[in-house]
């Protein structure tokens, strides 16, 4: 198929779901690249779908859905293999004692909804809060939660979707006097509007410790502590979000270990499965128990699949064998050198921001004012490809364009370099047109 026929038949069967397509034919990937039609190779620092921990093709993974596919990959949902309570032993060994049950699934949008479910009918209430940048899935109750898009034209939401002010410590109004982000404030202002929004059945709360698609907004040290105190107040359950932060990105196993606060449940995907259709909802033994005695049910074509728990159990192999969570830590502080290095060089980088393998640039036309750089993100990521290198970027309404960089954990350093020099050129090539 020529490349002519191939937009044209994509043009005429694909259901635009999204942003625009990429310009490019992928054909292969391997390792921290993807590889076009053309045989280029481009460095590929959202890892897939902020997914990819391990790289493209990495041999361990390839190997484990080789022998799966040949041996044991799929069975009646009821049925049980070695693989999955491989897995679900080899995950608790990784988190706190309190969590310690999991429920295999695909999808992050299919555990969350999951862990919702749950949420509601163990405490027997029915609102659930979320933070109001968040991105949670597209499935009912997890779109329902995802207040940064998707709400517009689709009718009612849930009943009981509730937001929380998205703790943005550069774009937050609530300061001190000295001008610092003022975020407890900020959160007591949330909840009291929270408090007079609810029925008086208030189940959940459900946040990233670090919002992705909001703009990579990072919980200021502290906030997710008190965030648990005022769910605990009103009898409200936590739910953590770790789809794109979970297994190392951040530079430690999990983001909520940074300030010690253990969820009531947890929500893994995306690096789960470093690339393929892996989640999961872990909780305590006693919700798990509250559940089963209310007859919880979630039964879905792929939940405890011997290939995904072998891939999932996998990917925890190879980040301890490899010491791939200390490898982050250490990559994250040379990316975060050279990030807050290109804001001394341009006045654009208002804000820089995020943790290990997981760090963010806004885009602003003026400091002082903080204005957003609506356009210079497009002309920035379009130069960025033409040099090599796919970047993505988050634009919402009253931000300027954040480039959200997750490369591999694997990623060379080399390769770390050599993307942020493309970074920068093409930055300072799209200041010269802009």
């Amino acid at each position: 198929m020529d490349v002519t026929e191939f937009w044209a038949n994509a043009d005429r069967h694909l259901v635009r779901y999204g942003p625009r397509f990429t310009p490019r034919i992928i054909t292969g990937a391997s390792g921290a690249h993807v590889i076009d039609a053309d045989g280029t190779r481009i460095l590929d620092f959202t890892s897939g779908q902020m997914s990819a921990v391990l790289g493209h093709s990495h041999p361990d993974i390839v190997r484990t859905v080789s022998d799966s596919i040949a041996t044991l990959d799929h069975l009646y949902s009821g049925m049980l293999s070695e693989p999955v309570v491989d897995l679900v032993t080899r995950l608790a060994a990784t988190l706190p004692p309190a969590l310690s049950k999991t429920l295999l699934l695909s999808t992050g949008g299919e555990s969350n909804e999951a862990a919702i479910k749950m949420a509601k009918l163990v405490t027997g209430r029915y609102e659930v809060v979320a933070f109001d940048r968040s991105w949670h899935g597209m499935t009912s109750g997890a779109a329902s939660l995802t207040f940064s898009a998707g709400h517009h034209g689709y009718g009612p939401s849930v009943p009981g979707s509730l937001t929380l002010p998205t703790p943005n410590a550069y774009r937050s109004p609530f300061r001190h006097p000295d001008g610092s982000y003022d975020w407890r404030s900020e959160l007591d202002y949330g909840f009291a509007l929270i408090d007079a929004q609810s029925s008086g059945s208030l189940a959940a709360c459900l946040v990233e410790p670090i919002l992705s698609s909001g703009g990579i907004i990072d919980l200021p040290l502290g906030y997710l502590a008190e965030l648990k105190r005022k769910c605990e107040e009103r009898g409200m359950l936590l739910i953590l979000d770790e789809a794109q932060t979970g297994l190392g990105r951040t530079g430690t196993m999990y983001a909520f270990e940074r300030d010690g606060v253990v969820p009531d449940m947890l929500t893994l995907s995306k690096t789960l499965g470093a690339g393929l259709p892996v989640a999961a909802l872990v909780t305590s033994a006693e919700i798990e128990e509250r559940a089963h005695e209310l007859g919880y049910l979630f039964f879905t074509t792929h939940g405890a699949d011997p290939l995904a728990a072998s891939v999932a159990g996998t990917v925890l192999r190879v980040i301890e064998r490899d010491g791939l969570v200390e490898r982050a830590a250490v990559l994250g502080g040379v990316l975060r050198e050279r990030l807050l290095a290109m804001q001394e060089r341009f006045d654009v980088i208002g804000d820089v921001r995020g943790r290990g393998l997981l760090q963010g640039i806004e885009l602003v036309r003026d400091r002082g004012t903080r204005e957003p750089a609506e356009a210079l993100g497009a002309a920035v990521t379009d130069e960025c490809l033409r040099r090599g290198l796919h970047m993505n970027i988050v634009q919402l309404p009253g931000m300027g364009g954040v480039f959200r960089i997750a490369p591999p954990l694997t990623i060379a350093d080399a390769e770390l370099e050599a993307g942020l020099d493309i970074l920068e050129a093409s930055l300072a090539e799209a200041l010269v047109h802009a």
